[in-house]
């Protein structure tokens, strides 16, 4: 076992145990969820309350007790660079929008960067009772059982999750709709771009796709497709790109050359 097997198995183990303390604490504050006090950012769609602050401390906390050296990249707290070339890439809840509002579409979504590329993801639904996990080579689960794509799944015979949000006009969304429906298929959005892609790797969608989305909303969701043996469009990890938003497009075999297209990739 090379060092960075052995790496890459503790990072691993640590991911899963922390998503599922974290997982418990929102869950917690979602179940009290109308004494919180919900601010807003960029837009009154765009909000946040103490539970997605104090379920990121947790994990930030976690993280650096057993791996100081790792960076760190939040929703909440932003980016801390680190030594050891792995970078934790979290957004403690997403989907905070169906979360406040008492609808059970939110996880917690813990990625792992190594050298740039995602190599542990990780998505907790505390609702569902649901646990995604992958690491690079070693496949994605749900729950312990493996998760492997159907490549005869198209957009045709299958439902494929959109994303949406105000970096994105209403007439580029309303035309991704209507070119998805004009080649027979179908979407959904359920307001958590992270648990989508948890979907399409448990091959409930055959594919996402948003124009706009950040690292901590799509790394982990990009491992868990993989390792089920699905494809995604590179995110650029490296640098300020990392913190700067970007296309997200991941999907089975069966409907890559589809969602490449409805994404203007092809």
């Amino acid at each position: 076992m090379t060092s960075q097997e052995t790496g890459l198995d503790r990072r691993f183990v640590l991911a899963k145990a922390i998503a599922q303390e974290a997982g418990a604490m929102a869950l917690d504050y979602f179940n009290r969820r109308d004494s919180l006090v919900i601010e807003t950012k960029r837009d009154l769609q765009d909000v946040v309350s103490i539970a997605d602050r104090n379920v990121e401390q947790l994990i930030r906390q976690r993280v650096e007790a057993t791996f100081p050296e790792d960076g760190f990249l939040g929703e909440e707290f932003g980016h801390t660079p680190g030594t050891s070339g792995y970078t934790w890439v979290v957004d403690p809840i997403d989907g905070t929008a169906p979360f406040v509002n008492g609808m059970p579409n939110w996880c917690v979504s813990i990625a792992v960067l190594h050298d740039n590329t995602p190599v542990i993801g990780v998505i907790g639904a505390p609702c569902h009772n649901e646990l995604y996990t992958a690491a690079s080579g070693k496949g994605a689960k749900l729950n312990g059982r493996v998760l492997t794509l159907d490549p005869s799944r198209t957009i045709q015979n299958a439902m494929t999750g959109i994303g949406a949000n105000s970096y994105v006009t209403p007439e580029r969304v309303g035309d991704i709709v209507s070119q998805l429906l004009h080649a027979g298929g179908n979407f959904v959005r359920n307001g958590s771009g992270a648990l989508m892609l948890a979907y399409v790797a448990a091959g409930r969608l055959v594919g996402y796709y948003e124009p706009y989305m950040h690292a901590w909303d799509c790394l982990a969701g990009y491992c868990l497709v993989k390792e089920a043996g699905g494809w995604y469009h590179p995110f650029p990890t490296q640098g300020e790109g990392l913190t700067k938003g970007a296309p997200v497009v991941a999907a089975g075999l069966g409907a890559r050359a589809e969602l490449e297209k409805l994404a203007g990739l092809a």
